[in-house]
């Protein structure tokens, strides 16, 4: 079955069971708010599914409970995990069926239900919280309804009808539709499955042969793992290649509903729950002196970094020892944090997909910590390739995005190069949008994009509409420096007086006045140069301090290139610097390959010859300008062909017009 197959096959199966969630849901209207309803059904569905994966191996757990009491073993762990053949189990004689019996008591045997379960099961639901929404659910009659409503046929959910990843779905969508009820972040820890094949795909790379061969041991993270989906999708695509692949997962979630789904179905999976852990990956790292194999990440991105902006620092602080070295991002966004993060953790052959919204790859000048982060990453050469996917491709946003490839072991021929390819082409409409979801990226799609990765090539690829274009740039390509251009002050002093709106204190504004007097006296309010008015001063023996040499010429001066330059003291021009002209000041953005004593000949010397470079202040910047690179150039329309369209709307318009007012047609 293709990928494509399998995601249609899926979509069937989350749009059946998240609809008839859904309308459990409705169950607790006038008791909660339809964004409230998430605290409730989302546990739910948890907890029915380790009941319905636990029903066949039930009754005997409950009766190795029983024998281990009557002889008197309080280890007890080890016993029942076998007897579940689960790593979680429940010793309750009860189950949802067996609740509905005694509805005046449902509340506390529910309780007592749930207290039963192992302890990793009820460190899920405390996480979750649902501890408090049991009273308010049997105080408004509800707790017996919705338990019944989770007893149908249709609602069964156990692990072996209902697979890891199509319940990972089933909790996304319910996630969105949740969030979208209240306007929230609607998707915001879903990403679609056909994008997480593309990037597993392209972690894979060019190795699938060579992992074939040499088999699987792999150890994969996400520092922000919603509840767990690309981690259960990296892993299916490994299995692909290797069935006997040794897989091991980690993930760090902040959000305490989608992180106890990520460790539910860790659990389910047979892996090691431990490993799923909470917290804010920036300013609590769940993870300190891990290494992994893969890193498949889709962290948050226009989201600000504030509530972790001291644990950050302090990180930065540290230099090479902490995972933000190379530079701290706008406080407003701290995706680029995410990606610092998963570099610290990649080991030496390590490779990483890392979603990114547009702005790192461009956002913030020469010197800034955006610029300095991929100075790192481009300096380390460790940044493989930049994929543009298609908009309107999540279901929480239409923006664009891009899948960043970073690996420590490039091969040969990648070493010094960054691929960039242009898929936003690349993409088939959805028959129905989800969210803001309106195109996917099938298996032709993404084919077509794995053949431009892999050619590794300047070429365009097309498949019918499907159109996909690779670039292949030099790492230094990215790199630049920014110069500082500094031209001199020149002014003429003429009809010198004072503006209106001149702000001054007492003894500057006499001091103008005096100079306004001197000028016209000894001068004859002939327009005279900054020397020669400064001169003029001294003879006169009217003193002016440092300062007040601003003040004169700030007020009194007038710019005018045909004047000589001006210098910060007046009366001392033989080596005395310049007073450089602030509305003259400029920079310079040179490409690194360029001789920047070439380009200041070609470019700036002929229009500002007296121009200086302020070495001192000279930066070092890296930019991936994506758009720039595949812009393509699209002529203006004719004006006679937009006049000609103009008329012919104004002629519909006035015939749609006379039919609504009862014209003739």
């Amino acid at each position: 079955m293709s990928s494509e197959e399998l995601q249609r096959k899926t979509s069937i199966n989350i749009q059946e069971k998240a609809n008839l969630i859904w309308s459990i849901a409705d169950k607790l209207v006038g008791v909660y708010k339809p964004h409230e309803y998430g605290n409730v059904i989302l546990p739910m569905c948890v907890l029915k599914r380790f009941e319905d994966t636990l029903a066949p191996t039930k009754e005997m757990v409950v009766k190795m409970n029983e024998d281990l009491d009557k002889k008197g073993i309080s280890v007890k762990k080890g016993f029942l995990e076998s007897a579940a053949k689960q790593k979680f189990y429940n010793v309750s004689p009860f189950t949802f069926e067996k609740l509905l019996a005694d509805a005046d008591n449902i509340k506390d045997n529910f309780e007592s239900y749930l207290n039963h379960f192992s302890d990793n099961v009820l460190d899920i639901m405390m996480r979750m919280d649902f501890d408090k929404e049991i009273k308010k659910l049997a105080d408004n009659d509800r707790l017996y309804i919705v338990i019944k409503e989770f007893c149908t046929e249709k609602a069964y959910l156990g692990a072996d009808q209902v697979s890891s990843v199509d319940m990972g779905y089933v909790f996304e969508e319910l996630v969105r539709k949740f969030s979208e009820s209240y306007d929230e972040q609607a998707g915001a820890h879903f990403t679609a499955r056909d994008i997480i094949y593309l990037m597993a795909e392209l972690l894979v790379g060019e190795d699938e042969k060579k992992l074939s061969e040499e088999g699987i041991t792999a150890s994969i993270y996400d520092m922000a793992m919603g509840t767990s989906q690309m981690l259960g999708c990296l892993s299916e695509r490994f299995y692909q290649i290797d069935p006997e692949a040794e897989i091991t997962c980690y993930g760090q979630e902040l959000n305490n509903q989608t992180f106890g789904i990520a460790k539910a179905d860790m659990l389910i999976k047979g892996g090691n729950a431990d490993n799923m852990r909470q917290g804010d990956t920036l300013g609590s790292d769940q993870f300190g002196g891990y290494k992994f194999d893969y890193i498949i990440s889709n962290p948050p991105f226009g989201i600000e970094w504030k509530t972790s902006e001291k644990a950050v620092k302090d990180e930065h602080d540290l230099g090479d020892a902490g995972r933000f070295e190379p530079g701290l991002p706008a406080i407003g966004d701290g995706q680029m944090l995410f990606m610092l993060n998963g570099i610290a953790k990649l080991k030496d052959e390590g490779r990483m997909a890392i979603i990114q919204n547009g702005s790192s790859l461009f956002k913030g000048d020469a010197g800034s910590g955006e610029s300095n982060i991929r100075g790192y990453l481009l300096e380390h050469d460790w940044l493989e390739a930049i994929v543009q996917l298609p908009t309107d491709l999540f279901y929480n946003t239409g923006i664009a995005t891009y899948v960043w490839i970073i690996t420590k072991n490039k091969s040969e021929d990648r070493i010094g190069k960054v691929q960039l390819i242009d898929a936003s082409k690349c993409f088939e409409k959805r028959r129905k949008p989800l969210g803001n979801k309106r195109v996917e990226i099938t298996d032709a799609c993404r084919n077509l994009i794995m053949t431009a990765y892999r050619d590794f090539t300047n070429w365009t690829y097309t498949e019918g509409e499907l159109v996909v274009e690779s670039k292949v740039k030099d790492v230094e390509d990215f790199k630049y420096s920014k110069l500082f251009i500094n031209r001199p002050l020149k002014l003429r002093y003429e009809d010198l007086q004072i503006p209106e709106d001149a702000k001054l204190k007492p003894a500057d504004r006499e001091l103008l006045e005096t100079i306004i007097k001197a000028h016209a006296e000894y001068l004859g309010n002939h327009p005279v140069s900054d020397f020669a008015l400064f001169s003029m001063l001294k003879q006169q023996k009217i003193k002016t301090t440092q300062a007040q040499v601003k003040v004169v010429r700030q007020y009194l001066g007038t710019r005018d290139a045909s004047y000589p330059e001006v210098h910060k003291k007046p009366l001392e021009t033989a080596g005395s610097d310049y007073e450089w002209d602030s509305e003259l000041a400029d920079t310079e953005i040179i490409p690194w390959e360029q001789d920047i004593a070439e380009y200041l000949d070609k470019n700036v010397h002929p229009y500002a010859p007296d121009f200086s470079v302020d070495e001192s202040k000279t930066k070092i910047g890296y930019e991936i300008p994506f758009t720039r690179e595949f812009y393509k150039y699209v002529p203006l329309a004719k004006s006679e062909d937009i006049f000609a369209q103009l008329k012919e709307l104004e002629e519909k318009e006035a015939d749609l017009m006379n039919k609504i007012l009862g014209g003739e047609a």
